[in-house]
């Protein structure tokens, strides 16, 4: 084997390595990008519990606003001009009920729909690192067979030579006699 294929060898093997250190690089800012939206769908979360826990004081509130109205409304029903002004407000209440109500269905829903993006996200991202790893296998196990065949090569050549050289040695001594 002359010096010039072993060199080329020998630059296929640091160029696979430079290969396989810059997937390395890529698979660990797939991992910190991963990272990020964990915490992303942590904020989110935490953000989603938030609104509940205000939601649910706001429904309560209202709630007892809205018993208030019916307490007042039994003390109005005895003056018909106020009966008018009272109803009015609770209509409007009601109505800020259900608009919030929408909106914080809406907003559930939004959240929903990026957590399932988020989701499909990183399922792709894991898909994309099992990939990266099985192309790393293969080229190692290849890596693996070439050094084998290499090393087989070698010492076939390693034991002809040595045969040679015995040859050579005896036709010396044959030819010294």
């Amino acid at each position: 084997m002359s010096k010039q294929s072993f060199r080329d060898l020998k630059e296929t093997i640091e160029l696979k390595d430079a290969e396989i250190d810059e997937l390395t690089m890529e698979l660990e800012s797939k991992k910190e990008e991963i990272n990020k939206l964990k915490l992303y769908s942590t904020k989110l979360k935490y953000q989603k519990e938030n609104l509940e826990y205000k939601l649910d004081n706001e429904i309560n509130n209202e709630k007892a606003k809205i018993k208030e109205l019916d307490d007042l409304d039994k003390k109005i029903k005895e003056k018909e001009d106020i009966i008018d002004d009272k109803q009015d407000q609770v209509k409007y209440l009601r109505s800020l009920i259900d608009d919030y109500k929408t909106q914080v269905k809406e907003n559930t829903e939004n959240l929903e729909i990026q957590l399932r993006k988020i989701s499909k996200t990183y399922e792709g991202l894991l898909a994309q690192k099992d990939k990266i790893i099985e192309k790393q296998d293969e080229n190692i196990n290849l890596l693996l067979k070439e050094k084998d065949e290499m090393m087989k090569s070698n010492k076939t050549t390693i034991i002809t030579l040595k045969r040679q050289n015995d040859n050579y040695r005896q036709l010396l001594e044959k030819y010294d006699k």
